[in-house]
């Protein structure tokens, strides 16, 4: 009994390591994507500020300020509208894959005492 004990708590402590192994590589991975996408846009406001050769160096400072800030909420804005039809479709989803379940299920125990109607038939 013991035994059984400690396997299902083993199996409960590496299943709970397992989703904070995940949830910690997801968290890295939205910090590596959020600091690749202020690096471009970093990239792009200096871009952007060397076309303007007649800036002095406050102005040229304050416009690659003002871009950056812009492109991120910009980004900010694309990833609220993705990640909320992301929930949109998976809910939705969600509830098609249930239904199906439900109406496979119904098949399935239709046919089953379509077979038990059967079966008894026979033996009589």
């Amino acid at each position: 009994m013991k035994r059984f004990s400690f396997g299902v708590r083993a199996e409960r402590h590496s299943e709970r390591h397992s989703q904070e192994c995940a949830r910690g590589l997801n968290e890295l991975e939205s910090y590596l994507l959020a600091q690749a996408e202020v690096t471009e846009a970093l990239s792009s406001a200096e871009a952007f500020a060397a076309q303007l050769p007649w800036l002095t160096t406050a102005q040229r400072e304050e416009v690659v300020r003002l871009y950056i800030t812009d492109r991120l909420q910009i980004s900010r804005a694309f990833l609220q509208r993705v990640t909320g039809r992301a929930l949109e479709l998976q809910s939705q989803y969600s509830s098609r894959y249930h239904a199906l379940q439900v109406r496979l299920l119904g098949l399935f125990l239709s046919a089953l005492a379509v077979f038990v109607v059967v079966l008894m038939i026979l033996v009589h």
